[in-house]
């Protein structure tokens, strides 16, 4: 009678530190065993298998290319581990919870998480802003900020407000090329703009040929706007305190929705909700 090997967390957490690590030795440091324990792990694993799952070399140790199936599944159990961690918390308002933004509302974000840490100080919160967007759908963020509906079927998704744009130049740009204030899609060509993600196709629909600036960091964009470089197409809460003016123009600009999006399993954990209505609340008022 056949009987199908069932790897266990323990196995398998040892193979998916070896994906990352490429050494028994900093798979064993990550995980806190020795060296000699980590090679035990992946020689049993081995045996039960009845195949070779690692490459050793002069460059490093690879899994397999055909026992990366077993990482995956490795991967969405510490995801799955993680997720229960994380809701072991749920009754006492205490735990950690995660929310996945762009950096332009990393500002929004700190300062309610910084007024809920004052009241709720058994709460813990990851801030994750990067490029690439967290995956909600598996867990790798509590709570995500997005300007765009999701289709995944397992996220509860609210429509918080809609962030209005304009164009902004610091004071020394004004002075220097706008003097009045007013731009007007007939000059819009002589003049130098910044852009961050699509807003230089935007612009460049209205006229805008000079962008002498682009990036994929508000942060950046803040940075240059603030120093004279340009024009900038932004919203309220990206200009924040900034010294900046809002230019006068004789065409209409697009608005934007902001989503708070979240897995369906969270609705009913309290720190969950009590995050999202924190950050519901700034973003209306932010956005109004």
């Amino acid at each position: 009678m056949e009987t199908s090997i069932q790897p266990s967390w323990d196995d398998l957490r040892v193979l998916l530190a070896l994906h990352r690590h490429r050494s028994f030795l900093a798979a064993g440091r990550a995980l806190g065993v020795s060296t000699s324990t980590a090679a035990r792990r992946i020689e049993a694993l081995e045996k039960a298998l009845g195949r070779s799952l690692v490459h050793r070399s002069s460059a490093g140790t690879s899994v397999e290319p055909d026992a990366l199936e077993l990482v995956s599944l490795a991967e969405q159990l510490e995801l799955g581990l993680q997720a229960v961690k994380r809701d072991e918390g749920d009754a006492a308002l205490s735990g950690t919870v995660r929310v996945s933004m762009s950096d332009g509302f990393v500002r929004t974000v700190a300062r309610v998480l910084s007024v809920l840490r004052r009241t709720h100080p058994a709460l813990f919160f990851e801030m994750i802003s990067e490029a690439r967007m967290a995956d909600l759908a598996r867990r790798e963020a509590d709570i995500g900020i997005r300007l765009a509906r999701s289709t995944s079927p397992v996220l509860i998704q609210r429509e918080v407000g809609r962030i209005r744009l304009g164009l902004y130049a610091a004071p020394s740009y004004v002075e220097r090329r706008l003097r009045d204030g007013r731009l007007k899609r007939e000059d819009m060509a002589r003049h130098d703009f910044l852009g961050i993600d699509r807003t230089p196709q935007w612009l460049a629909a209205q006229g805008a040929k000079r962008f002498v600036f682009t990036s994929n960091s508000n942060f950046a964009l803040q940075e240059a706007v603030e120093q004279g470089q340009g024009i900038a197409l932004m919203s309220a809460p990206q200009v924040g305190s900034l010294p900046l003016v809002r230019l006068e123009t004789d065409f209409e600009f697009p608005s934007i929705p902001v989503f708070l999006a979240f897995h369906r399993e969270l609705r009913n954990v309290k720190r969950v909700r009590l995050v999202l209505d924190a950050l519901e609340a700034e973003i209306r008022t932010a956005t109004a």
